[in-house]
């Protein structure tokens, strides 16, 4: 399961460790220092089906109900690469969460908002919304961004 989720973040933190590598990126006066490179992709997963961001308002309905009164998880593929060593660590950050069955009212509401535009599953739990529950897991992982996968990731590679 870790590949499957964690290959995009991979992809994106190799891509930018490439350009540190061949100095195609600048650090003020040098050219190349050592640097880690971060690389992240969240998805949200319900019923076998991977949900990424939405197409458009209609790709966001079609998710939301999807979602609706059912239990789901978010996956952060997470990957550091230490450019100066080229050591790489990837993980897989897991949350389960529950969104409780939308009303057509409090749907079309969410949507008006325009707030699930380039969020994986078409929600985002900082938006405050009360019809999403975490049941377990973290936070920070359904944001887009695992802080305590990453600290245990940053530990391991420094």
């Amino acid at each position: 399961m870790k590949n499957r989720y964690a290959r995009q973040a991979r992809q994106k933190a190799d891509e930018v460790a490439g350009l540190i590598r061949r100095g195609e990126i600048a650090f003020g006066d040098a050219k190349y220092r050592p640097v880690v490179v971060i690389g992240c992709d969240t998805v949200a997963v319900c019923d076998g089906e991977i949900l990424g961001k939405p197409r458009n308002i209609d790709d966001a309905r079609r998710m939301l109900r999807l979602l609706g009164g059912k239990r789901h998880e978010t996956l952060s593929g997470l990957c550091l690469v230490n450019t100066a060593s080229g050591e790489t660590l990837v993980e897989v950050d897991r949350t389960i969460l529950l969104m409780h069955k939308l009303t057509d009212e409090s749907l079309e509401a969410y949507l008006a908002s325009r707030q699930w535009e380039g969020k994986a599953g078409a929600f985002g739990y900082q938006d405050g919304l009360d019809w999403l529950e975490i049941l377990e897991g973290s936070e920070s992982n359904v944001v887009g961004l695992p802080l305590e996968l990453l600290g245990n990731i940053i530990a391991q590679l420094i």
